[in-house]
């Protein structure tokens, strides 16, 4: 098992990794469900470290 933050950095990583070539949230400017489904998991990553 990675240890905490190791996990809240990955999380965040896949994130803004996301964000950055996700088409529907570079065109709308909004985030699309996957982006605040992985947002949730940054938080909760960051909530348990």
């Amino acid at each position: 098992m990675q240890p905490s933050s190791d996990r809240l950095e990955q999380a965040r990583q896949d994130y803004e990794h996301h964000l950055r070539t996700c088409r529907q949230c570079v065109a709308d400017g909004a985030h699309c469900p996957v982006a605040k489904h992985l947002r949730r998991l940054y938080n909760l990553a960051r909530v348990g470290r």
